[in-house]
């Protein structure tokens, strides 16, 4: 059984059974049926700000020589030690989204917000689960 740990503020308008129920699909489509959990958090702008300076730039400097200081929409964290374990529950990661960024990213493409959400998430558990767009 997969599952699914929501953290959000109560004024961030989304559903969580939704949210749950698309990633438990998502994660039988790809194979995913032993015991696994995953995090969702949904977080404002200053703290995406802050995870993006403590991981992202970090990252950015040693590999591309660039600091990116912009505001992330979302990222996504893999637990790779919890996976060397097959026998246990498999900790898939996490995912962290930023809802204002999302709402104005939705309004921007005539979107509804839990759209622009659900193709976040999607985004983000390919990533969880080692599937990585070209940069």
């Amino acid at each position: 059984m997969i599952k699914i740990n929501v953290s959000k503020q109560t004024n961030y308008p989304i559903s969580t059974v939704n949210l749950k129920n698309f990633l438990q699909k998502f994660f039988l489509e790809k194979g995913i049926v032993s015991d696994a959990e995953v995090f969702v958090s949904f977080v404002n702008e200053a703290k995406m700000k802050d995870i993006g300076k403590k991981y992202y730039r970090r990252s950015l400097a040693s590999s591309a020589g660039k600091n990116d200081l912009r505001i992330h929409n979302v990222f996504s964290f893999v637990d790779s030690e919890s996976m060397k374990f097959p026998g246990d529950k498999i900790n898939l990661g996490e995912i962290v989204v930023c809802f204002p960024i999302v709402v104005k990213e939705a309004n921007t493409e005539g979107k509804l917000i839990e759209e622009k959400v659900l193709e976040l998430i999607e985004h983000s558990a390919l990533h969880l689960l080692g599937i990585h767009h070209e940069e």
